[in-house]
Order: C-alpha cells, then structure tokens, then sequence
C-alpha cells in the first residue's frame, strides 16, 4: 500500500467549504509587478474584479486577462517540468503542475507579490473578504500574467515564474507526484469510505469566463468545495481542500 496509514491523522469527514486564508502574515516576495509589467493601462486591468465594474460602469474587468494568463502558466510551468525532470513520465508531470499551479499556491503566490492590497474591489466583495479569496487572488496572479504576455511576450513571463518558482520548489519533494484528486480517492478508499463524489454546486459567468464551485462528498457526506474557472479546476481545489482537513499530516 504507497500510503501507510498508521501514521495519518484521519479525521471524520465534514463540510468545508471554500477556503479563505489570512494575507497579512504571509512573507513578501522581494519583487515588484511593474519591474516586469510596464503598462499603466494592462496593470489596472489586471488588478480590477468583476464586481468594481458593477460601481464604475466603463472600466474593464480581468476576466480575459485571466483565461490569457491561465494558457501562458501552464505552458512555462510545463515547459520547466519536461527540462528539469527528463526522467518523469507523463502522469508525474501532470500530477506536480496540478499542485504546483493550484488554487490555493497561486494564492498565496499573489498574496506574497501584495496583489491582494493592490486588487481593485467593490465594497460588497471588500466586506465578505474578497481580499482573503484564494479563487479571487488566484485568478488575479493569472490575470497579471497574461497582462505581462501582452506587455512583453512569452520570455518575460517566463523570467517573471522563474522568480515566483524557483527551481527548488519545483523539484521539491514537497510538491506531490500525486494530483489532488487521485491522492483523495487512495486514502478514502484506504480508510473504508469508498470513492469521493463531485457535484457541481453552481456555474456562472459568460462562456469566456465561466465560474464553477464544486463540492466533493466522502464517505457520504458532503466534505469540501472548490472554485475555479473549470469544473476541473474547481474540483482539484475541493480535494485539496477536503485532504487539508481530512489528511492534515499526509506525507506526499
């Protein structure tokens, strides 16, 4: 059995629903947005929510930025994998760009670059915490990044990841050769509680920027949730929510 369970804390399965996390802890990285995007008018762009367009009719949201940045992280991210680890196969590369690009990383990615400070908000979003969404952060980081593309092109891009991910951290054991959701269906299935069940909760936005909020159920109750701009996003984000509370020790 690859996981030994005499040495995981298990606990029994409850709602979690989507994460939010404190910002204000979190150590700053030593690098600022416009020493790699020099553009005023794609910096605000990228910095600005949905929900500030509601209160200032005319201002552009961030939505197609983010379906650009999103293409352009996973290609760099992909490219670095395939270079730095020529003996993985295909499932391990996958499986350490699953985690490495996560909802939860990008977010705590954009809270250490200050875009939580920097997002453009309206008041309803700033006061249920919007500034403490990991979807929301994350989806600025990639936001940001495609707005770096437009502004300089692809080498940029990749210089700016280089900084964000280090080589260390994507060679680190500490990223899993294991996506969220096969590592969730293993140990629910090693623990007698059967294979996890996703269902979508809701699906919102337009077609170029949808929205999905998923809610994985284990052992028959309803465990975790997860958001994303795909179901497959949103559903990797609720297993991962649902290991950090159900798995909190898990080796990986």
């Amino acid at each position: 059995m690859p996981w030994n369970l005499r040495f995981l804390k298990i606990k029994s399965p409850r709602y979690i629903p989507s994460e939010t996390f404190s910002t204000a802890s979190t150590p700053k990285m030593p690098i600022q947005i416009s020493d790699y995007l020099k553009s005023a008018a794609l910096q605000s762009e990228a910095l600005t929510h949905r929900s500030y367009c509601n209160e200032h009719p005319g201002v552009t949201h961030n939505e197609r930025l983010e379906f650009l940045g999103d293409s352009v992280l996973s290609i760099i991210i992909s490219t670095r994998l395939f270079k730095l680890l020529p003996q993985a196969q295909e499932g391990e590369l996958t499986a350490r760009r699953s985690n490495l690009v996560q909802t939860t990383a990008l977010a705590e990615k954009s809270a250490q670059l200050g875009l939580d400070r920097l997002l453009k908000l309206s008041k309803g979003e700033e006061d249920s915490g919007g500034r403490q969404n990991p979807g929301l952060l994350a989806d600025t980081f990639e936001a940001v990044l495609g707005a770096i593309y437009l502004d300089s092109g692809m080498q940029v891009c990749s210089d700016f990841l280089s900084e964000i991910f280090p080589d260390t951290e994507i060679l680190s054991d500490k990223v899993s050769s294991k996506d969220p959701k096969s590592q969730l269906q293993e140990l629910s299935q090693a623990a007698g509680w059967g294979t996890p069940l996703y269902q979508t909760v809701s699906a919102s936005g337009p077609d170029h920027a949808k929205h999905f909020v998923i809610s994985v159920s284990v052992n028959g109750q309803a465990s975790a949730q997860g958001e994303g701009p795909s179901k497959q996003k949103a559903e990797t984000q609720a297993a991962q929510n649902c290991l950090n509370s159900l798995f909190p020790n898990r080796s990986v």
